[in-house]
């Protein structure tokens, strides 16, 4: 049965939101006033035994700051996670108006030593968990005519690295993913943009110095994330790299307008790159391609 809403507080769902940045997220929020469905699947120790839930424990901390909070314990790889983190949500306050993607695993193995179902693995859960969970909650804020939803991405999917094939691919596909659901999205006020976090986490802990532990807590990249699902942010198909209370954002180029393909011959050296130059989507920058080739060819021709 879904409960009325006061209309007076915003909703989001934190994927992840048990420990590092998920749980940054979902405290800071909250301070801000959110009302918050604190996700985190539920672990076992080595002996199998049920751990403590760091959803609940997140909770806790909310509700005795004074905010308002409920756990939700689905992976979200689980089929139907995403309908029941929604229903979760509307069951519980009658609204949803954000929700922030950060349930993820890592990888450290080259490719050459990978295992298929691991490298699957992790794309299923960094990639598939992801667009499992926004599809059903991306209809109800398209239906209803606004939202805000973040994905994350990291470094790797913007520039590769070593060892993490997998990691790279699959928040590689995410940038692909939020660029194209940012343009279906943004007739019906519904934004959707990604961040690439720096910052001392589980899963970056042991590569980090005690000096990089201290400047990059999770904390600090929290205030972003609010600003991206803030219900007035027009911040939608762009992608941030935030760390350290410094933001800056990325995006795809092309360089310049392009010379003609024999002109590759010489060598990339012979190539001028000219500017960078962005694109609202693929036909935007298929046009402007063919534009260019139709222009430089002729030119090429006519021996300018």
């Amino acid at each position: 049965m879904v409960k009325a809403s006061d209309g007076s507080r915003p909703v989001v769902i934190v994927t992840g939101a048990g420990i590092g940045l998920g749980r940054a997220y979902a405290l800071h929020l909250a301070a801000l006033g959110w009302r918050v469905v604190v996700n985190n699947r539920l672990r076992a120790g080595p002996d199998g035994t049920p751990l403590p839930s760091s959803a609940e424990a997140v909770v806790a901390g909310i509700r005795a700051a004074g905010g308002e909070a409920i756990a939700h314990h689905d992976d979200v790889c689980a089929a139907g996670a995403g309908e029941r983190l929604l229903q979760a949500a509307l069951g519980a306050w009658g609204r949803l108006d954000a929700l922030v993607n950060n349930a993820g695993v890592d990888q450290h193995m080259p490719f050459h030593r990978i295992g298929l179902e691991d490298f699957r693995r992790i794309m299923a859960v960094n990639f598939d968990g992801t667009v499992a969970v926004t599809h059903p909650v991306y209809r109800h804020m398209r239906e209803r005519g606004s939202g805000r939803i973040v994905v994350s991405v990291s470094s790797a999917g913007l520039h590769g690295l070593h060892g993490l094939t997998a990691y790279a691919a699959s928040k590689g596909a995410l940038l692909a993913f939020m660029r194209s659901l940012a343009a279906e999205g943004a007739p019906r006020d519904v934004h959707c943009a990604a961040i690439a976090p720096y910052a001392a986490t589980r899963m970056t802990d042991p590569h980090l110095t005690d000096e990089l532990r201290a400047t990059m807590a999770p904390e600090a990249v929290a205030p972003m994330v609010a600003s991206m699902v803030a219900p007035g942010s027009r911040l939608n198909g762009q992608t941030w790299v935030v760390g350290a209370g410094w933001a800056r954002r990325a995006s795809a180029v092309e360089w310049g307008t392009g010379v003609p393909v024999s002109a590759l011959a010489a060598g990339p050296e012979a190539v001028a790159s000219g500017p960078p130059r962005e694109f609202d989507d693929a036909l935007a920058a298929h046009a402007d391609f063919l534009a260019s080739a139709r222009q430089g060819l002729r030119g090429a021709r006519r021996g300018e």
